[in-house]
């Protein structure tokens, strides 16, 4: 697991509730028969706040008291195997117990212990890999299930940020669009390898073939540390939009925003006009100051 860091030197007051801007959505697309995503957004207090998910509605929690974290994630059931909605569906639900039986270690935590957060957030991955690996031994059928995990925790002003697979993490700052996430596919590894050319890997036929999943044969969890501030504009995704979405379209988009929501449905908009060939989900995030400066 490697953890590189980015981190601010001073201070920056956090973020109040009505200063975060977020939303997200799944879409079926238009080739799938069903689908397999599925995500979460919620803030951590003493208790886990939900403001919108794909979960049943009785994943949802009671507000708590004063906003400690922000807690995001996708994960997308890889396609083509059985349960791979079930998949992506109990990894959700089991990191949101898991956060909820840890959330004492957030009332004392410093947000700058990059090594006690990413393995914590390991270990969550790691409990969820265990669980499936559980379901599909209690239920035959389900052999194979597997899925990706993006995570992002904003523990401000920081956020820590795991993934398993290849759904992906960008960071807007300024004009600049950084995919943070690293793919984790057959095809990124033959590049690490000078075997295939980057340009080459969109099109080679082991660029959705997924090198590390939750429940696959390989479950290879990596955190990263990022620095967070005002203005900076977060973004986390299936492959269901980065296979007909540039990331200077994106990065045009998000420049262009009027909101989290209006973005996430544009973005959805251009998905589904590249084709819409496989399941799409979209979470953004950014931060606005009010009016206490």
């Amino acid at each position: 697991m490697s953890t590189p860091v980015s981190s601010t030197s001073t201070l920056i007051r956090k973020p109040l509730d009505d200063e975060i801007d977020v939303y997200g959505l799944t879409h079926q697309g238009l080739v799938r028969e069903s689908n397999q995503d599925h995500f979460l957004i919620s803030s951590l207090r003493k208790r886990m706040d939900v403001h919108m998910t794909s979960l049943p509605a009785d994943r949802v929690m009671p507000a708590g008291t004063e906003r400690l974290a922000f807690l995001a994630m996708v994960a997308d059931g890889v396609g083509g195997l059985v349960g791979g909605e079930e998949a992506s569906r109990l990894t959700v639900e089991a990191v949101t117990d898991y956060i909820v039986r840890s959330m004492h270690c957030y009332y004392t935590a410093d947000a700058t212990d990059d090594a006690a957060f990413a393995s914590a957030l390991a270990d969550a991955a790691m409990e969820c890999h265990t669980r499936l690996a559980e379901e599909t031994e209690a239920v035959p059928e389900n052999h194979g299930m597997a899925t990706t995990l993006t995570l992002f925790l904003g523990v401000w002003p920081r956020s820590y940020v795991l993934q398993v697979g290849d759904s992906r993490y960008y960071l807007l700052r300024g004009e600049q669009l950084t995919q943070i996430s690293r793919d984790q596919t057959v095809a990124q590894e033959l590049i690490d390898q000078g075997l295939i050319a980057p340009a080459e890997a969109s099109r080679s036929r082991w660029a959705h073939v997924l090198s590390s999943a939750i429940g696959g044969p390989r479950t290879t969890p990596v955190v990263n540390a990022v620095a967070q501030d005002w203005g900076y504009v977060n973004l986390l995704c299936s492959d269901g939009l980065t296979k007909h979405v540039s990331d200077e379209r994106i990065r045009e988009r998000l420049l262009t925003m009027t909101s989290a929501r209006q973005v996430c449905e544009d973005l959805l908009r251009d998905a589904l006009d590249g084709g819409g060939t496989d399941n799409i989900t979209i979470l953004v995030g950014r931060t606005l100051r009010g009016r206490e400066g």
